[in-house]
């Protein structure tokens, strides 16, 4: 039985195209992912506008997507060459089952 996860990569609104222009065109093709908008805090704001510092968040972006570890692990090294931002986070979250309703 193949292990899922989900692979949860959180970045800048100034990112968005770059990466998800990247999971467009990865190859192979991705089976799909969910794009979110969300503010974050953290104890850096070197890179926030005078806006997100008067709020105290910062716009990003998340994206989720169920895959194998292996396609997963394969994603993150190719996103590694080709957005190459350390505002770029990810992780991985174990996946208990996954399907559609009909």
């Amino acid at each position: 039985m193949t292990t899922l996860c989900r692979l949860n990569l959180v970045f800048p609104t100034a990112l968005e195209n770059a990466v998800t222009t990247a999971l467009i065109e990865h190859e192979p093709p991705l089976p799909g992912f969910t794009l979110l908008a969300a503010e974050g805090h953290s104890g850096d704001f070197a890179h926030a506008s005078v806006e997100e510092r008067v709020r105290g968040r910062v716009g990003r972006r998340i994206v989720w997507m169920v895959l194998t570890r292996e396609e997963a692990s394969a994603l993150v090294a190719c996103l590694r060459k080709q957005v190459r931002s350390r505002e770029v986070v990810w992780w991985t979250e174990p996946v208990e089952s996954f399907g559609r309703l009909s």
